[in-house]
C-alpha cells in the first residue's frame, strides 16, 4: 500500500465511469470538446435526522485536478476496449486542466440544493472531473457530517475516531479518518491517517493483550511498565467488576507509588454500559484514584451516546468505529453534478433538468450561495444569486421558493451576510492555497456552534432555509415552462 493517498498521485486518470470517456470522445467528434460549460455540485437530502452537513473533500479533489495527466499506460488499455479511435486518444495524451473551480470552503455548513462546488470550462474536461468530484465529496462530506452530530451528542467530551477495521477499503479508512478530525473527532486509530494528515492518534490495547498472559493483572502490569503516562487499561475480558476494575485499580495504585502521575484511564466495550460505568466510577474514586477516565466503545453511534448521558453513564470519552466510518444509518450522500449553463460567446445560457420528482429538478444558471446572519450572529437563511447579480447584504431579503418558483419568500431581520464561494482554480491554475486541516476543523466546529439548537437537535432539526434570488427564481420559472432553448 502507498503511504500517500490516492489523489495526491498521478496516474488516476481512469478514476472515473466509462460513460464519462464515451461523452468526452463524441464531444470531439462532433467538434464540442471545446465548448466552455457550468456544471455544479450539490446534494439532495441531508441525512435522516440531520439540520446540516459539514462541507468535507475539497482539497483532495484540488489535489486530485492537480496532478490529472492520461499516462501511455492509460492510453494502452483504452486502446484496448475498441470503443475510441487515435484522434480521441492523441487529445487525450495532451490534455492538461484548464478549469475555473469556485467552491465553499471545506469545513463550512451546507445544506440541500446549494452549489457546494461550481466547475466552469471546456465540457471535454468539466464532464471528465465529474465521477472524482462525487466519490471524494459525497463521502467526506458525509462522515464529517456524521462526526459532527456524534459529537454534539458526546457534548464537548473527545470522541476518537476508530474505524479503520470497519472502513469501506484502505482509501475509505483514510478519507473517513480525514473526514472524522473534520467534523470535530480530536484523534484517530489510524497511524495512516496520523502520517498522512498529522491527526493525533489513540490507542489502548486489545483483549488478545490479556488473553495472551498468565492473568489479566500481569497483562495490566505489563502494559503499564511499557506506557506508564500512556495508559488505558481495556477491563472487560473476563469479568468487567469482580476482575477487569480491582486490577485496574491495583496497576494505577502501583503506578503513582513508582512516582508517575498517571490519570488513571479503563476502556468498556461491553455490557450495560451505563451501570458498569457509574461502578467502575465509584469503585476507582472510593479506591482514592480521583478524575478517572472511563472510555467506552462498543458499536456506539449518536443515539446511544445521548441515551447513555440520559442514564447518568460516568463516561466521558468515547471511542466511535462502525457506525462513524460508513455512516451506518445513511451510507451514501445524495450528490449530484449537473450541467447548469453554457456558453454561447460572451454570454451564458442557463439549463434546467426537469423530473416529475421535485427534488430531482435543477436550479439553472451560474450561482452564487450567500449566507445570512442574524444579530447574534446566528445563521438564518442562504439565497442563491446569479454570477454578478446585485445582492441585498441585510434587512428582509426577498426571493423565490426553489421547489415552485412563482411563490415569493423572505427572509427577515438580516443583519450581515456572507459570499460561501472562492475560486480555487482559475483556467487552470490554482490561485488559493490548501488550508491546514486544523483550520478546516476549527471552521467545522465554529459553524456548528454557531447554529440555534433547533438545527443541531439529533431527532426532527427544524429545515434550513435555501431560497432563490428574484433572478434566478424567474429564470427557473420561465424555463419550467419552456425548458428546450438549444
Amino acid at each position: 500500500m502507498v503511504n500517500q493517498p490516492w489523489y495526491r498521485r498521478e496516474g488516476l486518470a481512469l478514476l472515473t465511469d466509462l460513460y464519462e470517456l464515451t461523452m468526452m470522445a463524441g464531444f470531439v467528434a462532433e467538434q464540442r470538446a471545446k465548448q466552455r460549460v457550468c456544471f455544479e455540485y450539490s446534494f439532495r437530502q441531508l441525512p435522516p435526522n440531520a439540520g446540516f452537513a459539514v462541507a468535507a473533500g475539497l482539497g483532495p479533489f484540488l489535489q486530485y485536478v492537480e496532478n490529472l495527466r492520461f499516462g501511455s499506460d492509460d492510453i494502452e488499455y483504452l486502446a484496448t476496449l475498441g470503443l475510441f479511435d487515435n484522434a480521441f486518444l492523441e487529445h487525450l495524451r495532451e490534455f492538461r486542466p484548464s478549469l475555473t473551480i469556485r467552491a465553499v470552503p471545506e469545513g463550512t455548513l451546507v445544506f440541500p440544493h446549494e452549489p457546494v462546488v461550481q466547475v466552469e470550462g471546456p465540457i471535454f474536461e468539466a464532464q471528465l472531473v465529474e465521477t472524482a468530484l462525487l466519490n471524494t465529496l459525497n463521502y467526506q462530506t458525509l462522515i464529517a457530517t456524521k462526526a459532527a452530530r456524534i459529537c454534539l451528542a458526546a457534548e464537548g467530551e473527545p470522541v476518537m475516531e476508530f474505524g479503520l477495521r470497519r472502513a469501506h477499503g484502505p482509501d475509505g479508512g483514510l478519507s473517513g479518518s480525514r473526514a472524522a478530525y473534520i467534523g470535530g473527532c480530536p484523534s484517530s486509530s489510524n497511524v495512516l491517517a496520523g502520517k498522512v494528515y498529522g491527526i493525533p492518534v489513540t490507542g489502548t490495547h486489545a483483549h488478545s493483550w490479556v488473553m495472551s498472559f498468565p492473568s489479566e493483572l500481569e497483562s495490566f502490569r505489563a502494559f503499564a511498565r511499557n506506557f506508564p503516562e500512556r495508559c488505558v487499561l481495556l477491563v472487560d475480558t473476563y469479568d468487567t467488576l469482580n476482575s477487569g476494575v480491582p486490577n485496574a485499580i491495583q496497576v494505577f495504585q502501583e503506578l503513582h507509588a513508582d512516582g508517575h502521575d498517571t490519570r488513571p484511564a479503563i476502556r468498556l466495550d461491553s455490557g450495560d454500559l451505563a451501570k458498569l460505568s457509574k461502578r467502575a466510577h465509584e469503585m476507582m474514586t472510593d479506591a482514592g484514584l480521583s478524575d478517572p477516565m472511563i472510555v467506552a466503545s462498543s458499536d456506539l453511534d449518536e443515539d446511544l451516546i445521548a441515551d447513555l448521558k440520559r442514564q447518568g453513564a460516568k463516561i466521558n470519552a468515547w471511542g466511535v468505529g462502525t457506525h462513524l466510518i460508513t455512516s451506518r444509518d445513511c451510507p451514501a450522500l445524495s450528490g449530484v453534478y449537473k450541467l447548469v449553463a453554457v456558453a454561447n460567446g460572451d454570454d451564458w445560457r442557463s439549463r434546467i433538468k426537469i423530473s416529475s420528482n421535485v427534488e430531482k429538478s435543477t436550479d439553472p444558471g451560474r450561482k452564487h450561495p450567500v449566507r445570512y446572519f442574524d444579530a447574534a450572529g446566528h445563521p438564518v437563511g442562504d439565497v442563491l444569486y446569479t454570477n454578478g447579480e446585485a445582492i441585498t447584504r441585510q434587512g428582509d431579503i426577498e426571493g423565490r421558493r426553489r421547489s415552485d418558483p412563482h411563490i415569493r419568500a423572505r427572509i427577515q431581520n438580516t443583519a450581515r451576510s456572507e459570499d460561501l464561494f472562492e475560486t480555487c482554480f482559475e483556467e487552470g491554475r490554482r490561485v488559493i492555497a490548501q488550508p491546514a486541516l486544523e483550520d478546516i476543523r476549527e471552521r467545522a466546529q465554529q459553524g456548528v456552534a454557531s447554529l440555534p439548537e433547533e438545527f443541531t437537535r439529533l431527532r426532527n432539526p427544524e429545515i434550513y432555509r435555501v431560497m432563490l434570488s428574484e433572478k434566478v427564481g424567474q429564470g427557473k420559472a420561465e424555463l419550467l415552462e419552456n425548458p428546450d432553448v438549444a
